[in-house]
């Protein structure tokens, strides 16, 4: 699995141009899955998103979680992040999982993740979305269950 993982004042997606999900302070989490993503990658990708040590402490250093400051979740998946683009100018997609198992993937992240954070919400899985957000720091962090990055 890969995400894209922004700390955020703010988030929400809309499809069609009606809002389907928004937090306030927390993690906007863009989440692919690869055809060879595993219960365990799912595990993996869970556990370190929510504990993610991207929030400031009263010192000012990033010390705390999503759940240690009562933050919120916004997923939205994104098939494109297995994009591969070494040749040529076109995206292939081949790496990423088929849709049908990356849907069901999607929709255990969120359910793992409901038991350790207050509130998440996501997007509509395989729509065309829209992503607002107002990134915090800014602070962006790029994760890969099979640690390529």
């Amino acid at each position: 699995m890969r995400a894209v993982v922004q700390r955020v004042k703010r988030a929400q997606v809309a499809v069609g141009g009606e809002n389907v999900g928004s937090i306030e302070r927390g993690l906007l989490v863009l989440l692919g899955v690869g055809s060879q993503d595993t219960a365990s990658d799912l595990e993996w990708m869970v556990e370190k998103v929510t504990g993610l040590r991207i929030f400031e402490d009263v010192h000012g250093k990033m010390n705390l979680s999503v759940v240690d400051v009562g933050g919120e979740l916004l997923v939205v998946s994104q098939f494109t992040l297995f994009g591969d683009c070494r040749r040529g100018k076109r995206p292939s997609f081949t790496a990423a999982m088929e849709p049908d198992r990356a849907s069901k993937m999607i929709d255990d992240f969120v359910r793992i993740a409901r038991g350790a954070v207050k509130k998440v919400d996501t997007g509509v899985f395989g729509a065309t979305m829209e992503v607002e957000l107002v990134n915090e720091g800014p602070v962006t962090i790029l994760l890969d269950s099979e640690k390529k990055f």
